[in-house]
This record gives structure tokens, sequence and C-alpha cells, in this order.
């Protein structure tokens, strides 16, 4: 079965270690990368089946925005294999 794929984007590497700790303390998930976007934008990339990645995802953000600010959160359910060759922080 295929993993889920979370996405969180905050302002600030603070909040994104906020958000991961929290996130992976939730849930049984994996974080498989970040990336630093530019103008303070940093962006974390989580894997796990549909329901923790959602827990997690949840749970980081209401983190996060205790410390700083949460741009956006994304969930993919199933994402296409063809999604893989956009880097390898997707799993």
């Amino acid at each position: 079965m295929k993993q889920a794929i979370g996405i969180i984007e905050t302002k600030g590497l603070v909040s994104l270690l906020e958000a991961a700790d929290a996130a992976l303390k939730a849930a049984d998930i994996r974080m498989t990368g970040w990336e630093k976007i530019g103008s303070g934008i940093c962006t974390g990339f989580f894997s796990g089946d549909v329901a923790a990645v959602k827990a997690g995802l949840d749970a980081g953000a209401a983190a996060a925005a205790v410390v700083g600010s949460v741009n956006s959160v994304q969930i993919i359910p199933r994402p296409h294999d063809d999604l893989a060759k956009l880097g390898s922080w997707l799993g």
C-alpha cells in the first residue's frame, strides 16, 4: 500500500522544528526531509498511512502556531508514482 505524503510549510526554521517534533511524537510517521524555500519559509515532508499523517500534521501545525506561523498544511493520500521524480524527500 502506498504511503501518504504530508507537507507543512512554516515561517521560520524554529516553527518547522516545533512542528516536526510534535508531529513525530503524535503519530507513527517519518520525516522524509525538509527544504529552506527562502524569505524564512521552510517546508517539512512526512510519510505514513493517511490517518497517521493527518494526526501528525494536525498536532504539528498546532505546535508550530504557538511559536510562529504556519503557512500551509497539505496531505496527499495516494501520490502518483511520477511525483517521486520531484525530489528524494518524497519518500
